[in-house]
């Protein structure tokens, strides 16, 4: 038995546990799905038609338009689409409310869901690739998919976890990359296609996504630089290609991004520094890790492995210089968030800024387990059960907790959680036509369609939970007894 089915049956139970949730709106993810609609219904930009419920939004020209990076919007439109054409022969008005909530579930789903999953399977194999056990790359890949913030970002219609999901892809070809001679233009390709999407989606990714090129790029010089430098530039290119195409037609400018086009005294820090970035802050950088309020250590207390784990593969010399350019990246992040002048990035779980710097982060979670005592792998797994009921919870009740609570484990989420009431976002993708005086369109788990209540509603989650452990610890048993000479 090969580990595939085992790898595929872990990708497959993340998957269904971010499809489980439907969050609802907000400013950032309505402001994106303005634009799914605009290009689906309208086959134009603008989002005129849509604007009054979101206040995250550019104007040229007289016109509205999201202030987003366009790629999770680009990507997100076939699944729009389909789900459109196909709603109809379920007898459901793909212009109804209940129409456009399927639309914006599915459109989520596949844009932002589906490659959040794929990047655990993708840092199961960069563990692998990196010499960790079987054992310690599932353990990574659980943490990555289940035990941190990123778990909210993956069900929320933001581009961070796509970029993050991007930079490990390119992070995991510019691997294949070094040690693959015959494929080094198609693997060139990759690096520059996923890295450069990683940036069309969030603008932020620009530095990280030169890192992780020039980590593809350093071991090749020069004598396999050729192909690996024209596929990766073929790639880059076309994502500058559509990103400036995508500007100037919204814009009229091919080189200033959509945050250049606020409303005169809308998000009044953005005039701050360079569009709201100043300088790192020693005070807002240990809030970003152990602060109550954002501390990514304090949502994700199993996360303080990765450190150690990066360290363990720096004194490896064959995997220095990948646990360098995963620890650039995260760092990269780290320093952005700590410049932002409002770091806390509004409404929303975790550190949000940091967020797609969590995927590489992350490398450092197998070499972590594998080089601990037993004594430590217990601590190790109690805090990733720890990690993961906290990200259930915010998951369960909101990833998007208000500004007014500055702890909001304890003073939000465990109240609600214990009491049952989960899904309390009623903020819809809806315009206020559409929404009218209902409050039916917000946040719900499948659970609840399903006519079930407060904490009883996670349970068709927690059984698809225990049938993948059981599944898997039976293809382990099967792996196992194969492997006996």
């Amino acid at each position: 038995m090969t580990k595939s089915p085992r790898m595929i049956l872990l990708g497959v139970v993340i998957f269904a546990t971010y499809a489980y949730f439907y969050p609802a709106g907000g400013w950032n993810q309505n402001s994106r799905f303005d634009m799914v609609r605009a290009m689906l219904e309208q086959h134009t930009l603008r989002i005129d038609a849509y604007h009054d419920n979101t206040e995250d939004k550019a104007i040229s020209g007289g016109h509205y338009y999201s202030d987003k990076a366009p790629g999770l919007a680009f990507l997100a439109l076939p699944a729009a689409g389909i789900t459109r054409a196909a709603l109809p022969v379920f007898h459901v008005d793909p212009t109804s409310p209940r129409g456009i909530v399927a639309i914006s579930y599915f459109a989520s789903l596949f844009s932002v869901a589906l490659p959040s999953a794929l990047a655990c399977l993708c840092l199961f194999w960069v563990a692998l690739r990196l010499g960790a056990t079987e054992e310690a790359a599932t353990f990574a890949a659980i943490v990555l998919g289940l035990a941190n913030p990123m778990w909210a970002y993956s069900v929320l219609f933001w581009g961070h976890a796509l970029s993050g999901a991007c930079l490990l892809f390119a992070f995991a070809a510019a691997l294949k990359l070094r040690d693959n001679s015959s494929s080094d233009l198609i693997l060139g390709l990759a690096v520059g296609l996923f890295a450069g999407w990683a940036t069309v989606s969030e603008y932020p990714a620009l530095p990280a996504s030169a890192i992780i090129a020039l980590f593809a790029l350093a071991d090749l010089w020069p004598n396999r630089r050729w192909k690996a430098i024209a596929g990766l530039s073929c790639g880059t290119i076309a994502c500058i290609i559509v990103l400036m195409a995508y500007q100037k037609a919204a814009f009229g400018s091919a080189i200033h991004p959509s945050y250049s086009y606020y409303q005169a005294g809308a998000f009044p820090w953005m005039k701050r520094g360079y569009m709201g970035l100043t300088y790192p802050r020693p005070d807002v950088m240990l809030k970003l890790l152990f602060g109550c309020r954002r501390g990514l250590f304090f949502a994700a207390p199993v996360l303080i492995a990765a450190p150690f784990g990066l360290r363990i593969l720096t004194k490896q010399p064959a995997h220095r210089a990948a646990a360098i350019t995963a620890a650039l990246v995260a760092g990269w992040y780290f320093l952005f968030n700590s410049s932002f002048y409002v770091w806390t990035a509004g409404w929303s779980y975790g550190p949000r800024y940091m967020g797609a710097g969590i995927p590489l982060f992350c490398v450092g979670v197998a070499p972590a387990f594998d080089h601990a005592a037993h004594a430590w792998r217990k601590i190790l797994l109690a805090l990733t059960a720890v990690s993961i009921f906290f990200s259930l919870i915010a998951v369960s009740v909101t990833p998007q907790p208000p500004d007014e609570f500055r702890c909001p484990i304890p003073q939000l989420y465990l109240p609600l959680f214990s009491s049952g009431h989960l899904s309390v976002n009623t903020t819809t993708m809806l315009t206020p036509v559409e929404e009218g005086d209902s409050n039916n369109y917000g946040a719900f788990n499948l659970g609840e369609l399903a006519g079930l209540h407060g904490l009883p509603s996670l349970l068709p989650l927690i059984f698809v939970w225990i049938l993948g452990f059981a599944l898997w610890r039976k293809l382990e048993s099967r792996h196992k007894l194969t492997a006996v000479p």
